[in-house]
């Protein structure tokens, strides 16, 4: 008899248990407080990177005369980005749709109120990290076109392609049901939903807008590398809200993310340095800068991913590939891609993307994380395909939506707007000393 009842007990504890696992298994999602918090200066940390460390990033390396126009594109373009954003933008990318594009179930970010949660944190909150990602992104394109593009045309190229090539790309990886993610391509923090999306767009913008008059002949230097450098610097800070804050919590993902993105950073400054210092004679400030870059955008895919060693081979390579980009690869095609977007967002977002099939290891990331030197080569061909797929996508997307700009408004200023520059002649504004 007693046999009996301790297997009776045994058996209801069993399903005392069991049931309280299925319980948690469904349990609603509960705020916390620490992951707000981080996903609160997240968001901060990533609308600094555009306003003002991107701003002041290409401000300097554009003419005198070109300041205020690309400082414009940048502020009109984070208002006019962030509306269309909480308008459609969110409910393309974070709901459920098909495979390539979300619903419009969130448009006006209906339903959504301050206890709704996503995951841990308010939805509000996502939404707003998540759109500092997607205001960013079209302004960097226009670093290809820069010095010559109508502000016009190119705000109505950024509002369109916020909606038929960001929004989609981001479903497609981030996104519920979406085809990139359903297919195993990994991308931690955006090295194809932000980086390859931008460089892409920015070479097509680039070599369909033609060449900047005065090519070759004229001065066209950068006017003032001490405002690339603070808005290089902001970046490099600002990264952190985007790296560590794709974790999208405040725990030991967002940590590993962190220290990877700061030492693939530091490798990659060494590394572009070094190389510029053997193949010119001098190592130079805008190489120091431009290598930070490369080292943020390599590391970006992979850093929730790879371990710290990994991280720093990942920068060591970035330096000298990216300034192989800006150099040898831009004078063998022979576009001129003015502040370099394909050099260093394109091929650094392909390298950071594949080589996070490499480096990518299940003990950092995750079970189904692994890559090539954790006993998974297939991943490598994944991410091959998660960057075809993206090149495609905003290739041809962004030439079509180019191409019927330039049919209607038209692309470029007049050869006169060029000369004058475009901060007096599309802003009636002028940089004094």
């Amino acid at each position: 008899m007693t046999q009996i009842l301790r297997k009776s007990w045994g058996a209801a504890a069993l399903m005392l248990v069991s049931g309280a696992a299925r319980a948690e298994d469904v349990a609603a999602p509960v705020l916390n407080s620490g992951d707000t918090a981080w996903m609160l200066m997240s968001s901060v940390l990533v609308l600094m990177m555009l306003v003002p460390g991107l701003a002041l990033f290409y401000g300097g390396l554009v003419r005198k005369k070109n300041v205020l126009a690309v400082l414009m594109q940048s502020m009109f373009g984070a208002g006019l980005l962030s509306v269309l954003w909480v308008v459609v933008g969110y409910s393309l990318a974070f709901t459920e749709g098909n495979a390539f594009f979300g619903g419009f179930s969130k448009v006006m970010l209906a339903g959504i109120l301050p206890d709704t949660l996503s995951g841990t944190i308010p939805e509000f909150v996502f939404v707003m990290f998540q759109g500092t990602f997607a205001i960013i992104t079209p302004v960097i394109i226009l670093g290809g076109p820069a010095d010559r593009m109508k502000f016009s045309a190119a705000m109505a190229f950024i509002a369109a392609w916020l909606i038929l090539v960001y929004a989609p790309i981001a479903h497609m990886v981030w996104g519920p049901g979406g085809y990139l993610a359903g297919d195993g391509v990994l991308d931690f923090a955006g090295g194809t939903v932000v980086h390859i999306n931008s460089g892409v767009a920015g070479l097509v913008a680039a070599i369909l807008i033609g060449k900047r008059s005065g090519l070759g002949s004229e001065n066209l230097a950068p006017h003032n590398l001490t405002l690339t450098m603070i808005g290089g610097a902001l970046l490099w800070v600002g990264w952190f809200g985007f790296n560590a804050g794709s974790a999208l919590t405040a725990g030991g993902s967002a940590a590993v993310a962190m220290i990877n993105t700061h030492v693939a950073t530091a490798a990659a400054i060494v590394s572009w340095s070094v190389a510029e210092w053997i193949i010119r004679g001098k190592p130079s400030l805008l190489g120091a800068v431009s290598g930070a870059v490369a080292g943020l955008v390599v590391i970006t895919p992979a850093c929730g991913f790879v371990s710290v060693s990994g991280a720093l081979i990942m920068g060591l390579i970035a330096g000298p590939v990216c300034y192989w980009g800006v150099s040898g690869l831009k004078k063998m095609f022979g576009y001129d891609d003015a502040l370099d977007v394909f050099g260093v967002h394109g091929l650094g977002g392909i390298v950071g993307a594949v080589l996070t099939g490499v480096f990518a290891v299940s003990a950092i990331g995750g079970t189904g994380k692994a890559g090539l030197i954790d006993g998974n080569p297939a991943q490598v061909w994944l991410q091959i395909e998660g960057v075809l797929f993206t090149i495609v996508w905003s290739g041809v997307v962004s030439l079509v939506l180019l191409k019927l700009i330039d049919l209607t408004i038209g692309l470029r200023v007049t050869k006169e707007t060029e000369t004058e520059g475009l901060d007096l002649a599309l802003h009636g504004e002028a940089m004094h000393d």
